[in-house]
């Protein structure tokens, strides 16, 4: 289970940095089923198998962090057996995940404030945090316009769109990403998900930025939604990485070279506003 979360974890395969680090804690309660002579064996085979985790993808910065204060607080709970020490591991996954899932939900409700009956809204990517807060806003019998950028080379956008296109009330319109300089003049507001954000920088899926600087110079209030734990200090580095080539072409790359990074950097001066599960950060 391990080595098959770690696989999907790199091929992003789960796109929501919440979600992975869920599944990423509970992918370590399969060392519980494994029988380890000593203590030490299994803390040992925990770091190691959760160091794999994060090595999968070093630029969430909700599953590093979760992972490290997973093994710290197993290996610092001196547990005196295997059977102990186990235990342990399975209470503070249950503590972990409940704390991501009910930040997640927490920062979707207040985000849901935001919105208003009769709202056009830009989305980018597929965020389950977003996803939170326009749901919360549905279940409350806010109509919404809706336009959902692709989010290529992925098509994450596609996954949106058709989640929102069953609920009551909401119009759904997929909009290719090139286009967002026509829509967003029309929008009331961006809402987003973040990956992370460091100091005055924030990390999401490659495409945000550009998403960003249009809505700032057309005056549409821009939204990020996620969970206070996303907000980082200057001891977390963000490490970018290169996608598939055939993410974005099938055919040969003959003579030229083909560039697919999974995330870019967004300015937070281009930002209005930060949502969390703790507060509301005005910029």
């Amino acid at each position: 289970m391990i080595d098959e979360t770690v696989e999907e974890i790199a091929e992003m395969q789960t796109h929501s940095s919440s979600v992975v680090a869920i599944k990423a804690a509970r992918a370590l309660l399969a060392l519980g089923d494994r029988e380890f002579p000593t203590v030490e064996e299994y803390e040992r085979a925990l770091e190691r198998n959760s160091d794999a985790l994060r090595r999968a993808n070093p630029s969430h910065a909700t599953l590093q962090t979760t992972q490290r204060e997973l093994v710290s607080r197993v290996t610092e709970s001196d547990a005196e057996t295997v059977p102990a020490a186990q235990a342990v591991t399975e209470d503070v996954v249950a503590e972990v995940v409940d704390r991501v899932e009910s930040a997640k939900r927490r920062a979707g409700e207040r985000a849901a404030a935001f919105l208003e009956d009769g709202d056009t809204v830009f989305t980018y990517d597929y965020s389950s945090t977003v996803l939170e807060a326009l749901t919360a806003a549905a279940e409350a019998g806010v109509s919404l316009s809706v336009r959902c950028a692709e989010a290529r080379p992925r098509y994450l956008g596609r996954k949106m769109a058709r989640t929102l296109s069953e609920f009551d009330g909401f119009d759904v319109t997929l909009v290719v990403d090139g286009a967002a300089g026509i829509f967003l003049d029309d929008c009331d507001r961006v809402m987003v998900g973040m990956d992370c954000i460091v100091e005055d920088t924030l990390y999401n899926r490659v495409g945000t930025y550009p998403v960003a600087a249009t809505a700032a110079d057309v005056g549409v209030p821009f939204v990020v939604v996620g969970a206070e734990s996303k907000i980082v200090g200057g001891g977390f580095a963000f490490e970018n990485e290169q996608r598939s080539v055939s993410e974005v072409i099938r055919e040969p790359a003959d003579g030229f070279a083909v560039e697919n990074p999974a995330y870019d950097a967004t300015p937070m001066r281009l930002v209005d506003t930060v949502v969390t599960d703790d507060a509301v950060h005005e910029y």
